[in-house]
């Protein structure tokens, strides 16, 4: 693999370029005509635009991105993560082109792209799965049957979803018929599909998900576990690893259903195996997502593996050069996703100019990002401008460097989740690790910032009227003494 085309923008584009450059590997960038002067088209060997701001006429297009590497000569394909990256018709139309895809099989996306075909191939391997059906389901009466069986409150899912898209919680009989209608109508226009299933519902669920790494022989490695249990409308904002709950017995048993659940659908390539964790720690098999994540800085930092130079070789055809044994997790990391949101509007996309842009630095500070001052958010895609990540020997450290690294991070011009993050870092929930998915349901108002706030300026102002006050003092000694002086005194006129 001499040149790799990285099917993405942003962050995600510029941190798979970096590796691939340490590989000795050319890069190419795709980009839209709003992502022109954008810092990962600047940063590849060769750049190709594909099309019109709108990802379904860009980044979106199949046709466009195997037409790119047909003119730059790029033998291979990273799709990062979002776009085309679990998209199994893109992985056949790259395998149809002669190319590599640096990524799962077509099959392995298709079967854990679906909920149901996932919670079915998993469960060969005896894999726990919360009480529910095991298919899709549309008899209505027969749906709410099954429900009471399960026992209220009950969970609603579409089989194809994600996000939180087509996912009801319903409480009780009498409320199901409308909620199951709501949810087949979200999933059909979300998805383009549809089927619904039924989970009983975790009322206080912690989200752990677990890395994977399979190569083309066989070979299946876990690299621990994330817990992204700190979210918003079911998307995460904060993830870290190790989780702050895990006994070491729990750890390895959620390792080895996670290298199960890959082995069940022959999976090649990095991926994630996501499980809810209850108040009791039985943990219940959710989904696999297939490819590289948004948050796998922080396993990388805990193993001291680079996650995305272990899938090139892994599409090169090389074995993995390490086993299950070799691999050893030290330390403690935390990853805030810096949004262009904000917090105080329930987490709205905010729009307009970095105006300033300056980055945190220092001991066990990592900044992924795809942006620099002066440069506009784009109300085309995802909001988010960077992930920020912070190292630590143990977690307290790293909740230590995360608010310094918050407070360095300086951002004008649009509001961001630094402000929130800084918030969940110095809430007693979050540090003594008892929280859960609810956590800015049960916790967070948008008061907790404007009191932060009104606090930052009251002592700017104070700190602006003590420079004030000593500059006047200043101003009055230096007077009185050139009123005072001999030098004026003895002057001849």
């Amino acid at each position: 693999m001499k040149k790799l085309l990285i099917a993405n923008r942003g962050e995600i584009a510029l941190r798979i370029m970096r590796s691939a450059k340490e590989m000795g590997i050319a890069t190419v960038a795709v980009y839209s005509e709003a992502d022109r002067n954008a810092l990962h088209v600047r940063y590849a060997d060769e750049a190709v635009c594909i099309g019109p701001a709108a990802s379904n006429q860009s980044y979106l297009v199949v046709e466009k991105i195997i037409d790119a590497c047909k003119q730059t000569g790029a033998e291979a394909i990273h799709p990062g993560y979002g776009f085309l990256s679990e998209n199994a018709a893109f992985a056949r139309a790259v395998e149809k082109a002669g190319l590599v895809l640096v990524g799962p099989s077509p099959e392995a996306m298709e079967m854990m792209g679906n909920k149901l075909s996932a919670k079915a191939a998993a469960l060969k391997y005896n894999i726990p799965m919360v009480p529910g059906t095991e298919e899709a389901i549309s008899d209505i009466e027969e749906a709410k049957n099954r429900a009471i069986e399960v026992g209220f409150p009950i969970l609603i899912k579409a089989a194809a979803g994600g996000g939180g898209k087509g996912m009801r919680i319903v409480e009780n009989a009498a409320d199901f018929e409308e909620q199951m209608h709501l949810a087949v109508s979200e999933a059909t226009s979300a998805f383009g599909d549809g089927a619904v299933f039924i989970e009983r519902y975790v009322g206080s669920p912690r989200h752990i998900e677990i890395q994977v790494l399979g190569d083309n022989h066989g070979n299946i490695v876990h690299l621990f576990e994330r817990d992204c249990s700190v979210q918003r409308r079911h998307q995460k904002v904060i993830e870290e690893a190790p989780s702050s709950v895990l006994t070491p017995e729990i750890r390895e048993k959620m390792g080895k259903c996670a290298v199960d659940v890959a082995r069940s659908c022959n999976y090649t390539g990095a991926g994630t195996v996501e499980f809810i964790l209850d108040e009791n720690l039985d943990f219940f098999f959710l989904e696999m997502n297939t490819r590289l994540q948004v948050e796998h800085p922080v396993t990388e930092l805990i193993t001291g593996l680079d996650l995305v130079k272990e899938q090139i070789k892994i599409a090169r055809g090389e074995k993995l050069s390490f086993t299950q044994e070799d691999i050893a997790m030290k330390g403690h990391a935390i990853e805030l996703r810096v949004y262009a949101e904000d917090p105080a509007t329930n987490f709205l996309p905010d729009i307009g100019t970095l105006e300033t842009y300056r980055l945190p630095q220092g001991p066990g500070v990592r900044v992924d990002d795809g942006f620099e001052e002066g440069m506009e958010i784009p109300i085309y895609y995802d909001p988010m401008i960077a992930k920020l990540i912070t190292y630590g020997e143990n977690r307290a450290q790293a909740i230590e460097r995360m608010i310094r690294a918050i407070d360095e991070y300086q951002i004008t011009g649009i509001e961001t989740t630094l402000g929130f993050g800084k918030f969940v870092m110095q809430h007693e929930a979050f540090t003594s690790g008892n929280f859960d998915t609810h956590f800015v349901k049960n916790y967070f108002k948008p008061s907790n910032l404007l009191h932060e706030n009104e606090q930052e300026a009251s002592i700017a102002a104070l700190v602006a009227a003590k420079l004030m006050q000593k500059q006047t003092q200043q101003f009055n000694t230096v007077n009185q003494t050139a009123k005072t002086s001999s030098w004026k005194k003895n002057r001849k006129v």
